[in-house]
């Protein structure tokens, strides 16, 4: 293995603006690749974000008694279409509304509890349960009136919010399937465009040993491991730049986005996704450098 790693090095050496190319290509693809990942990471999480985030209001009749009301929370409790259950009295509505019209004081003296209905708020699981959970807390005698906070654009259907929900999501998620997949794809082109102008000026080495019986796994090795170091240096040097970038850049996102969990808070969290992204890249660029020094091995002997 020494011999083999020694001759790769050499001939990076020989050429090392080849060289120097071909890390250049895979570091820039890998960092585009590691920085999609976040990208598609933090999309996903926004999207989950805003499918659970609609919150359904089921305001309640006046006469409804205290015992109708733990009943209905109960059932609500025991439905996994449903989360984070919350009940709203009538004091507590005031209270919400005062803090609304704080910049307006007036408003609030001319209002009282009674006025305001009390209500049981919650959130859905997954947005595709809205339509059913909606109509069926319709359904329930102590509901006088079901609202829902979603609302993109003007005031539409809740139909027509889910579906463009829905939509968004799947655009979303499509395309980023299809950037990766082309990204993918041109790395590996890049690496055989490089790997074989390398066997071009390396061909009459090929053919001497081929002539002195060295074996297809001897003379495959030194081509591999160089093909490797591109890869591997490549993928490292990409994965850094887009970490030291996230690193810096995270406070600031966070505190955009608030109480949307588009990166981890914590440090173990945000080094493990890191991490995951690192190992993947690593197994593509062995792959790539495996069938990339393979193909350039293979030209050279039809070549011939």
């Amino acid at each position: 293995m020494n011999i083999h790693l020694r001759t790769a090095f050499d001939s990076i050496k020989r050429s090392p603006f080849q060289a120097l190319s071909a890390i250049f290509v895979l570091t820039i693809t890998f960092f585009v690749a590691t920085v999609l990942s976040i990208l598609v990471y933090s999309s996903g999480k926004i999207i989950k974000h805003f499918e659970t985030r609609p919150q359904v209001i089921a305001f309640l009749k006046d006469e409804t008694s205290p015992e109708q009301i733990s009943a209905l929370q109960q059932r609500l409790s025991g439905d996994s279409r449903v989360k984070d259950i919350k009940y709203v009295s009538k004091e507590e509505a005031l209270a919400i509304y005062k803090e609304a019209t704080s910049d307006n004081p007036l408003l609030s003296e001319l209002v009282s509890p009674s006025i305001f209905p009390a209500s049981i708020e919650f959130s859905l699981v997954d947005l595709n349960f809205a339509e059913t959970v909606i109509a069926e807390m319709r359904g329930e005698a102590i509901v006088d009136q079901v609202g829902f906070t979603a609302n993109i654009g003007s005031q539409t259907a809740l139909g027509d919010v889910v579906s463009r929900l829905r939509t968004i999501t799947f655009y979303l998620r499509v395309g980023g399937g299809v950037l990766v997949g082309v990204l993918a794809t041109t790395s590996f082109l890049v690496l055989i465009v490089i790997i074989g102008m390398r066997m071009t000026a390396r061909r009459s080495e090929v053919e001497i040993l081929n002539l002195i019986g060295a074996t297809p796994g001897f003379i495959r090795s030194p081509i591999l491991l160089e093909a490797l170091i591109y890869a591997l240096v490549g993928v490292i040097v990409g994965w850094l730049v887009t970490l030291i970038l996230t690193l810096y850049a995270t406070p600031s996102v966070v505190a955009y986005f608030g109480e949307i969990p588009v990166l981890p808070k914590d440090t173990l969290s945000f080094l493990a996704i890191f991490g995951i992204i690192l190992a993947g890249e690593l197994f593509v660029g062995t792959a790539l450098a495996f069938l990339g020094s393979l193909l350039a091995v293979s030209r050279v002997k039809h070549a011939r």
